[in-house]
């Protein structure tokens, strides 16, 4: 079934996955798993439903992309480089952004071989954590203010100018940006860039963060929903950093299950839960994509932008 309503055309599960391509995709499942994160859920029905139609729609996009490109350039006599195309993927912590971000980075290269297609996130834009506690902004870590957010704008800036663009690398164990370590985009067909951050307006700086986006996927789920995932997946960082001291989780794996606890609900009721009210979900009316989560994962609606 289909719905238009306002500025999406919003297409039921069934719908959806009639767009797709006819011959499928020989993905399998030790695959699902390598790009599935931690405590997702995602199956083959998922990628043959949702992401194959998807990663068409994708295709065409880039297409038309190309095409308007090369016609701009014919126009104006010049003989730059296409620039990448660039996809931003937003939605809350633990709402499944890096699974659907791996997964079309694996589908893209394995449906347009001849294009090279990178994906990264925009964890590594936080400021370290010794720069967040001498600004006295610990507790806001995750937060517009808590991001060098120049430092974002001027690396997707490169990549569009062709320029080879370095992202500093993050750690969810450590908790930290790691120092001197970076991940490099150059010469890219296909940019995935993956973060609660990326179609926000960037504070002050004169150009939005979404004006860099060629196209733009949101994930979207219901707030308690994605609080009982963030919730599930605190419980198995804590019992995957048991046995590794060098993990921020690990003493509280160790340590008292009520500071586990209070540590969980606060990090979603006082951080979490408020960003994604305040700065995130209102961004969700830039994007060209939504995809609709259930309380099981699973996908149930997609809509797409009309204007």
């Amino acid at each position: 079934m289909e719905k238009a309503a306002g500025q999406y055309r919003t297409f039921d599960r069934a719908t959806w996955s009639a767009m797709g391509p006819a011959n499928g995709t020989d993905i399998t499942p030790a695959e699902i798993e390598r790009v599935r994160s931690l405590n997702d859920k995602l199956s083959i029905d998922d990628v043959r439903d949702v992401y194959m139609p998807l990663v068409r729609y994708l295709r065409m996009r880039r297409d038309n992309y190309l095409h308007t490109e090369q016609a701009k350039a014919n126009f104006l006599g010049t003989d730059d480089r296409v620039a990448p195309f660039i996809i931003g993927i937003s939605g809350s912590v633990a709402v499944g952004k890096s699974t659907s971000a791996r997964l079309l980075q694996l589908l893209m290269n394995r449906v347009m071989p001849d294009l090279k297609t990178q994906m990264l996130t925009t964890d590594g834009f936080l400021y370290p954590n010794a720069e967040l506690e001498r600004r006295g902004i610990m507790a806001r870590k995750g937060f517009p203010e808590s991001y060098d957010m120049h430092a974002l704008l001027q690396f997707l800036i490169d990549i569009k100018l062709g320029r080879a663009a370095q992202a500093p690398v993050y750690s969810h164990e450590e908790y930290d940006v790691v120092p001197g370590q970076f991940t490099t985009v150059d010469q890219q067909d296909i940019v995935i860039v993956e973060g609660i951050n990326v179609l926000q307006t960037g504070g002050d700086e004169p150009i939005f963060y979404s004006d860099l986006f060629d196209l733009s996927l949101y994930v979207d789920a219901a707030a308690d929903d994605i609080a009982r995932w963030y919730e599930e997946r605190f419980y198995k960082l804590l019992s995957l950093a048991k046995d590794d001291p060098d993990d921020y989780y690990y003493s509280y794996a160790h340590g008292d299950p009520q500071r586990a606890a209070d540590l969980c609900h606060w990090a979603w009721n006082e951080v979490n839960l408020p960003n994604l009210e305040e700065y995130i979900l209102p961004t969700r009316a830039r994007a060209d994509v939504v995809l609709h989560k259930r309380a099981d994962h699973t996908i149930d609606q997609v809509s797409v932008r009309r204007f």
